[in-house]
């Protein structure tokens, strides 16, 4: 079929063939037009039917979500085949931070990105022979909030891209199960989520308790038989099972020296908090649903994030025995509520006015994800949950900068100028939440003041004087601003029967 007058199909190959000079090979032959190879052309290489298929990474996960959804109660039997394909391995490592420390095998992103192709070919080879051993992970510590510091692990880039393609597989099953009030670590999902939750269901709900809980050292006190057994309730591949325990029983080196347990699993893993959500699904998750379906005389809003979580009641009896029973159903699984962040407070668009004719101060508050949750108003009177920066987290993260300022006291201003400008804008998007504008211009004009007493300690020059700072402050740090919108004008909340918040 010809496409126009004098056109010939690019497909076409020509009648006469070209000249070769005497003893020359066919591929030194003269080129006549640049034409496309005709198909079933005799020189190209056969290909068997299978070498021709191709893997469709996001087709197959597609296939297992349509599959989990559609199938509650559905377990599956082969996954491991989606793990180890080179394609998902290929995105898992393009989706590893390249500045990240590298674990006991020493290797970074770039020095195995060298000989990419050859190492997941033979990392593939070994995930489908299992012959796939993980590494232990190095131990790392970082400061918290409270002045504690919190143990991580650092695992080896092997182990990284097997747990993010892992972690993307079991994510397409177990985000059908989990519930509409689970926000941490899932895709989709963030922590202003959660805050946004937490804002909208106290204001639109009768809510007038608060119980604000956390879950004393939830990841160091997993017990590993029942993490297992929650896994196989949906997952019968009995592959991916047995690597999900190698991770868990790879150990943790320190010191030069390896320590394994039966409890915990190691944070600093991919894997660490989908299994974190697999766990908490099955011990805390589906319980709360039943309870507040069966026990609960009002309404009851529940807003969880990892290990950290509020409740919210219209009753006070119902918050009691809320607390009773879901210790008791948390230490079945090897688990206790935090004695000092687990507290019940008075707390709604009621909390004031109760309290006024009590005779009592006004409400208490409660902090949630770095923020402190107030009782406030609108301009037009109406309650509305304000929330400001937490002032232990304010002062946490000065003292680190000032720490880091004083190390790099004598480095050029550009470098001191582009460390604290990301320090300045990774502060701004979190914390920059409707009416907390005062909140993240005081942590703005702080970090300014101790980038002025650094450079005015590091020379023994005249004094700095605050006008040429300003200008270098105004060059290198951008002004704080609210850049998140108000919690209703993100999240959509719907009601389905009795004391339901989605």
């Amino acid at each position: 079929m010809s496409h126009g007058r004098g056109k010939s199909d690019r497909g076409v190959v020509p009648k006469k063939l070209p000249n070769k000079a005497a003893g020359e090979v066919p591929a030194a032959a003269e080129v006549v037009e640049g034409r496309l190879r005709a198909k079933g052309n005799a020189v190209q290489q056969r290909m068997s039917r299978r070498s021709m298929r191709v893997y469709d990474v996001q087709t197959a996960l597609d296939g297992i979500r349509q599959t989990a959804r559609g199938r509650p109660g559905a377990k599956f039997t082969t996954l491991m085949h989606h793990i180890y394909q080179v394609e998902r391995l290929r995105t898992a490592y393009m989706a590893c931070k390249r500045d990240a420390a590298a674990g006991v095998d020493g290797q970074t992103w770039a020095s195995y990105g060298q000989n990419l192709e050859a190492r997941l070919l033979d990392l593939s080879d070994r995930l489908a022979r299992g012959g796939y051993r993980p590494q232990p992970v190095k131990r790392a510590y970082i400061d918290k909030a409270d002045g504690s510091k919190r143990p991580l692990g650092v695992p080896a880039l092997e182990d990284k891209i097997v747990q993010r393609a892992s972690v993307e597989v079991l994510n397409a099953i177990y985000e059908a199960d989990f519930k509409g009030f689970s926000y941490g670590f899932r895709p989709g999902k963030s922590a202003h989520n959660a805050l946004d939750a937490v804002a909208v269901g106290v204001t639109v709900r009768r809510v007038s308790w608060i119980l604000d809980a956390d879950i004393a050292k939830f990841f160091d006190t997993i017990e590993h038989d029942w993490l297992v057994k929650f896994i196989e309730h949906r997952v019968a591949d009995a592959r991916v099972v047995r690597l999900i325990k190698k991770w868990l029983h790879a150990g943790v080196l320190e010191d030069g020296q390896v320590t394994r347990s039966e409890l915990g699993t190691v944070q600093g893993g991919s894997i660490s908090p989908l299994l974190a959500n697999v766990y908490l699904h099955y011990a805390f998750d589906l319980w709360v649903e039943q309870w507040r379906a069966r026990h609960a005389r009002g309404d009851v809003v529940i807003v969880r994030y990892a290990d950290d979580w509020v409740a919210g009641f219209q009753h006070r009896a119902d918050a009691e025995r809320f607390r009773r029973e879901v210790d008791e159903r948390l230490q079945g699984f090897g688990l206790a509520l935090h004695a000092n962040k687990t507290r019940l407070i008075e707390f709604g668009r009621f909390a004031r006015e109760d309290r006024r004719r009590r005779g009592q101060s006004k409400p208490e508050t409660f902090d949630f994800l770095g923020f402190t949750h107030c009782c406030g108003k609108t301009r037009k009177g109406k309650f509305m949950v304000l929330r400001i920066t937490s002032a232990k987290r304010l002062r946490a993260k000065l003292h680190a900068v000032k720490d880091e300022l004083r190390r790099r006291m004598h480095r050029p201003i550009a470098e001191q100028g582009q460390y604290l400008r990301s320090v300045v804008v990774g502060h701004t998007r979190y914390f920059g939440v409707p009416n907390n504008g005062a909140r993240i211009g005081m942590f703005w004009l702080q970090v300014g003041r101790l980038w002025h007493r650094t450079l005015c300690r590091r020379s023994q020059a005249k004094h700095l004087s605050w006008k040429r700072m300003t200008k270098i402050v105004a060059h290198w740090m951008p002004s704080p601003h609210i850049c998140h919108p108000y919690p209703n004008q993100r999240l959509i909340v719907t009601t389905r029967g009795k004391s339901r918040v989605r």
